[in-house]
Order: C-alpha cells, then sequence, then structure tokens
C-alpha cells in the first residue's frame, strides 16, 4: 500500500505542477515563447534517452523514469500546441452555419497537425522499445494521448464546463469551435472506458508501473468528470495564471 500511495503521490504532483507551468509559460509575452521552446529541446532529447534506457530494465526506479520521461516528451508536445507553433492549417473561428461534416472537419483542421505529431511520437517511442521489459513509457504516452483524444471530442461534440478560459489569447479561435450542451452520447462511452481501465490496472497495483499509469488513468476519468460539472476545475491553476479574470471567464 505504501509503494502505491507513492506512486500516486508522484503522479498527482507531476500532473498538477506540469499542467500548471505550461500554462505559465504559455502566458508569459509572444516573444519569449520561441526561446522557451527551444530552450524545452534539450530536456526533450534527454527524456527520449530516458525512456530508451529505463524500457531495458525493471524495478520501481526504471518505472519512475520511464513515466517521467513520458511526461516531459507530452508536455514539450503540449507546449508547442498551446504557443501556436504546431496546431493546424485552419487558425480562424468557425463559421457560424458550419453542420455535420463541414463543421467536424473546420474543428480538425484546427489541431490535426498537433495530433500528427503525437501520433508520430506514439509510434517512435513504442519502436524505439518494442519487446523490451519495461513499456511504462510508451504506455503511458498512449494513455495521455487516447484521454486527450477522449476530451477533445467529447468537447467537440458538447459539455457544460469547458474551462476555455485556460486557453490564450493567440488561440481564442479554438472556442468557437467548442460546444456547450448538457451531455453527449461519447461521454458514457469515455466514462465507462475508463472504469475498465481501471478495473485492469487496479488488480495489479503491486506493480509500480500498474500504480503509476492507474493514478494517471483515474485523473484523467476526474477531468472528464469535471466537464459534466458546475464547478470550474480551472480554479486549480489560478497559481500558475495569475491573468485567469472575470473578463477571460465571460470571453469564452
Amino acid at each position: 500500500m505504501a509503494d502505491f500511495l507513492l506512486a500516486a503521490l508522484f503522479v498527482t504532483l507531476v500532473w498538477f505542477f506540469s499542467t500548471g507551468g505550461i500554462l505559465w509559460l504559455n502566458r508569459l509575452p509572444r516573444e519569449l515563447h520561441q526561446g522557451a521552446i527551444v530552450a524545452a529541446i534539450p530536456a526533450a532529447a534527454a527524456a527520449f534517452c530516458g525512456h530508451l534506457v529505463a524500457a531495458n530494465e525493471t524495478g520501481p526506479a526504471a518505472a519512475y523514469l520511464a513515466f517521467a520521461s513520458a511526461i516531459i516528451i507530452w508536455g514539450w508536445h503540449e507546449m508547442s500546441f498551446l504557443m501556436g507553433f504546431v496546431t493546424g492549417p485552419n487558425r480562424g473561428p468557425l463559421d457560424p452555419g458550419a453542420r455535420g461534416l463541414r463543421r467536424f472537419l473546420a474543428s480538425a483542421a484546427t489541431l490535426i497537425h498537433h495530433e500528427i505529431a503525437l501520433a508520430l511520437t506514439l509510434v517512435g517511442m513504442a519502436a524505439m522499445t518494442w519487446g523490451a521489459p519495461n513499456q511504462v513509457g510508451t504506455l503511458t504516452f498512449a494513455l495521455l494521448f487516447v484521454m486527450r483524444l477522449s476530451t477533445k471530442l467529447n468537447i467537440f461534440l458538447g459539455v457544460p464546463n469547458l474551462s476555455a478560459e485556460l486557453l490564450p489569447p493567440h488561440l481564442g479561435y479554438l472556442r468557437s469551435h467548442f460546444r456547450v450542451a448538457p451531455a453527449n452520447p461519447m461521454f458514457p462511452v469515455s466514462l465507462l472506458a475508463s472504469a475498465a481501465l481501471l478495473l485492469h490496472l487496479g488488480a495489479r497495483l503491486e506493480e509500480t508501473g500498474a500504480a503509476l499509469l492507474f493514478t494517471l488513468a483515474f485523473l484523467g476519468l476526474v477531468e472528464h468528470v469535471f466537464m459534466m460539472l458546475p464547478v470550474r476545475d480551472a480554479d486549480l491553476w489560478k497559481w500558475a495564471v495569475p491573468r485567469l479574470n472575470e473578463n477571460e471567464r465571460e470571453g469564452q
């Protein structure tokens, strides 16, 4: 139990402070963004090395290294998106008259380059460690990728709580592609899939890797639930986004 609690605390702290850190960096003046993303490249490169090294080792230390490496790689990709470097060909608001497939294609075009970059990175990480005994790094990145895709699809289909106030001004056009709705058909599917994954991982909590993935999946489930609650989960990161005020909220 102590090992599981340590893993859960580690993942929660990494999730909380890495998210806040990226949001803080993203709110720096635009002229500093290029320097920030370039400065983060050595960290991402080191994380790929950590991913490769950890994959060939077993034990708790290797699981933690693999998990942390995947988070750093993921964080670099998130910076590239939120800072506007890797998004998609469509950088404008949604046509109010767009419906159905037309709306989906227009919205997908706002972030398709980022999604492709994530998918290629996942394939690369899997290829680097194919057949290795420690797959925690690849599975961590895969879990983040699936949770992010589920979140984006739910937001596109419609949820009550968008937390769109966390978007930086230069990505403000994305708000028009979101939809506010009481619920959508995909949301219960997302919950059931998350619950099934938690049950699967929960049966192996004595393994450090499973405990790390279980906690990450649980946090992903919590983030999904927040989309349906009248609670602003964005308030968790007000310390990192000091300019998060009522004017920004009203702009969503």
